[in-house]
């Protein structure tokens, strides 16, 4: 058994077999899931995980190089730009269905608990060198 980190095999494993540029979508429960990509469905109840359990699991796991999200969370959901902003740097803001349509690119899907607007986010991964 590990000892720390992500625990879920599914997600664990998804993890282990990103590279350098692939995209990680971690999603709210309501955004569509792009078909033809990976998913791993977290989501237990509203709520459960949160976006932001997630997001903190997640920024212990991989290297993301920039993030994307959507413009509307300014106005929505401030508080997921500000935990994307603490983890990985202020992200690269884009309409609400241009994120959709670049959510079709990832190599893996998250889906989240989260009940909350705008919760989602493209993670593109870096290198540690």
């Amino acid at each position: 058994m590990k000892k720390r980190g992500i625990l879920n095999s599914a997600l664990s494993g998804a993890l282990a077999e990103l590279g350098h540029t692939h995209r990680v979508v971690v999603a709210d429960c309501g955004m569509p899931r792009p078909k033809g990509v990976s998913v791993v469905d977290l989501a237990l109840t509203f709520g459960i995980p949160t976006f932001a359990q997630v997001i903190e699991a997640l920024a212990q796991e991989i290297v993301v190089e920039h993030v994307t999200a959507a413009r509307e969370a300014e106005v929505t959901n401030p508080a997921v730009l500000a935990l994307l902003t603490d983890h990985f740097g202020e992200p690269q803001l884009v309409s609400h269905e241009e994120l959709k349509a670049e959510s079709a690119t990832a190599q893996l899907f998250i889906r989240t608990g989260e009940a909350t607007a705008h919760a989602n986010a493209i993670l593109h991964c870096g290198v540690p060198f």
